[in-house]
């Protein structure tokens, strides 16, 4: 049984990540190193996010639960801000490492644009953000013991996965809105990233309360997965062309060049 769950919930927790990365990531070399690179950003905001808690809560009373547990909330609004701003920090070194590409280029462009690069850093993020909020919780499905016997919620380990799914997608959708924000200078689209991410970790906090805390999460993830779509150049027309399964015509015209070699009969 605890092998089922602990599989089950892996499954469900990181089988949609490790399917756009084996799709989209995977295959291109540049790719896997802006993905291993954003993780790398996403560990440091959680040391100095933890740094900080870590030092508050040695600094106050710890028989004070009430402190403490505010104290708690305190941590994850600056673990919030931090990964927020190594996001914006993520965002200047890839578009100076664009810039440089282009440089380096014979054609003079870039071999990955940003919207790729902004995709990439979002799910890098997605992803370290999930392992590292879900793995305790799937060491212990394993067992011993079994969750709810003491009239506590069964649903403990199915919620927490599906709950890694969502914040997986979520960081891959604001990745793509943060880079499109700081590029074209929307600020009020900032403000929202951030202003969303703050909720979806505020809502965290009504557990064990799941219906309260899940449904209003995935109604963020759609919500920002519409945006992300349209901000990375989705349109209607380009989700009714794949749901009809209709190839459109190619009516571009091959220009060959002058100096091609005439094919010999």
């Amino acid at each position: 049984m605890g092998a089922t769950v602990f599989f089950g919930c892996t499954f469900v927790a990181f089988g949609p990540a490790f399917s756009l990365f084996l799709l989209t990531v995977a295959g291109d070399p540049l790719r896997v190193i802006i993905l291993v690179a954003g993780a790398f950003f996403w560990l440091v905001s959680l040391l100095l996010a933890s740094l900080i808690w870590f030092i508050s809560v040695h600094l106050s009373n710890r028989e004070d639960s009430r402190l403490q547990y505010g104290l708690l909330v305190f941590g994850a609004a600056v673990s919030v801000l931090l990964q927020e701003a190594f996001r914006f920090a993520y965002f200047k070194l890839l578009k100076k490492a664009d810039e440089g590409l282009a440089t380096l280029s014979e054609d003079g462009q870039s071999p990955i644009s940003l919207k790729q690069m902004a995709y990439v850093s979002g799910l890098s993020f997605g992803i370290i953000s999930g392992v590292f909020s879900v793995i305790n919780i799937l060491a212990d499905s394993i067992g011993p013991g079994i969750v709810g016997i003491h009239g506590d919620s069964p649903y403990y380990f199915i919620t927490s996965a599906f709950l890694t799914m969502a914040v997986v997608f979520l960081h891959t959708f604001w990745g793509v809105i943060f880079f499109d924000a700081c590029e074209r200078r929307r600020y009020w689209a900032l403000a929202l990233v951030v202003a969303s991410h703050l909720v979806t970790s505020g809502l965290t906090f009504l557990n064990p309360w799941y219906q309260a805390s899940l449904i209003p999460i995935y109604i963020i993830t759609i919500s920002m997965g519409v945006w992300a779509f349209f901000t990375a150049g989705g349109s209607l027309h380009n989700v009714l062309a794949c749901l009809s399964c209709k190839q459109e015509e190619d009516n571009r015209v091959m220009v060959y060049s002058a100096l091609q070699v005439p094919i010999e009969d």
